[in-house]
């Protein structure tokens, strides 16, 4: 089975947010930047679904040079090989483009990406890519078990739980609770120097949308200790005015 694993290269969520050019640019300076945590799950899952010879696992990213070493740990986490699409990634309709021209010529069994990428919060790229390729796609899977040319996927919905049965080839948003992330280890460092990292140029997209600025949560008030009930409730009614 050929597992192709979505990466995308986010702050770390200890992350001081600052924007530049009037709140138009996110501020990179100083900033650590980290694997995706749901993208780390994804390729936990995608490894223990590749054990003992059972299947081959890509990683692919969109980025520039700046994102090799977020790439690097990922192979050292388990990817046996990656790819790296030379281009900012906009927005996650350019990704989704630049994966999905990608995989029709380098066709894989699975794709997986994470639910979303903690920095947008979008969930928008694996029912992107499932449309683009014309395979079927499922979002935010708390399970993942293969059974011959078939995925069954176990969804939380409202009151219960989902099963589904899918065919492959198949796109998956991984959420948390798939897999635990793999922690690299020396021998896993060392291996992912020498692992092939192809770059390839992007296809051109058309825009369909754009961030014209940034803006920051306001910042949080001041705690309130409140000893007994009755005082809550009175303050619930004088200040906060909510009752």
């Amino acid at each position: 089975m050929k597992i192709l694993v979505c990466i995308s290269n986010v702050p770390d969520t200890t992350t001081k947010i600052a924007f530049t050019d009037n709140n138009t640019q996110f501020n990179t300076n100083g900033v650590q930047f980290i694997v995706n945590p749901y993208d780390e799950i994804a390729l936990a899952r995608a490894i223990e679904l590749a054990e003992d010879g059972k299947g081959t696992i890509t990683l692919i990213n969109v980025g520039g040079a700046n994102t090799e070493p977020t790439i690097r740990k990922a192979l050292a986490a388990g990817g046996d090989d990656a790819v790296r699409i030379n281009a900012e990634p906009h927005d996650a309709w350019f990704v989704a483009n630049q994966i999905a021209s990608y995989v029709k010529s380098n066709p894989y069994d699975l794709i997986l990406t994470g639910r979303e990428s903690i920095d947008y919060n979008g969930s928008k790229v694996a029912a992107m890519l499932g449309e683009l390729l014309n395979v079927p796609s499922v979002s935010t899977a708390k399970k993942i078990e293969i059974n011959g040319h078939e995925a069954i996927i176990e969804q939380e919905i409202e009151g219960g739980k989902e099963l589904l049965t899918v065919p492959l080839p198949l796109v998956i948003g991984v959420a948390e609770g798939v897999a635990e992330p793999k922690i690299p280890n020396m021998r896993g460092i060392m291996a992912a120097r020498t692992k092939p990292l192809t770059i390839i140029e992007p296809i051109e997209v058309n825009v369909v949308e754009e961030i014209r600025g940034y803006e920051l949560p306001e910042p949080r008030g001041q705690v309130k200790l409140v000893n007994d009930a009755a005082q809550l409730a009175q303050l619930l009614h004088t200040e906060a005015k909510v009752i």
